[in-house]
């Protein structure tokens, strides 16, 4: 199943993009052998200043037709590492090609997209920038992939 991050902005060359770029390596590394990659991320960016509506309309563009689509949003569900891994297998389980995680701009997931998730999730009761959700949400997938593999990455 091909893992897709689908985010507001571009990242820039510094700490986070290669905290990124690290995880994302070793996510494909250990999500290969079970059927989980590549991931890749793509940047949307509102040069208009359209608000989050025209940051919908761009990141629909992006999504994978017939995606599983989580929104990543303080909404969301509140889940343990365990459980994502469990939903990240359903999902390949279940015979989908794709999941797509959304990551809004400043200001969040406009509501059109939202409901038009499966699943939202939140990274807790805070509110992070999106540069360090789309880390938060890379080494989660990374362990996730550990988790369904056995490796000791993960320790309860």
């Amino acid at each position: 199943m091909r893992v897709q991050i689908c985010a507001v902005g571009r990242l820039r060359a510094g700490p986070e993009a290669a905290l990124i770029d690290d995880y994302t390596t070793r996510f494909d590394r250990t999500g290969r052998a079970l059927g989980l990659g590549p991931l890749t991320i793509s940047e949307v960016e509102d040069k208009k200043g359209g608000g989050m509506k025209a940051e919908a309309q761009l990141l629909e563009r992006a999504l994978p037709k017939g995606a599983v689509i989580v929104t990543m949003d303080e909404r969301g569900k509140l889940i343990s590492s365990p459980e994502f891994a469990n939903k990240l297998a359903e999902w390949r389980d279940t015979g989908r090609s794709d999941v797509a995680f959304v990551i809004g701009g400043a200001d969040g997931i406009d509501p059109s997209l939202r409901t038009q998730a499966d699943f939202s999730i939140s990274l807790g009761k805070m509110v992070w920038p999106h540069m360090l959700a789309r880390a938060m949400l890379t080494e989660q997938l990374y362990r996730a992939a550990s988790i369904l593999a056995g490796a000791p990455y993960h320790r309860v």
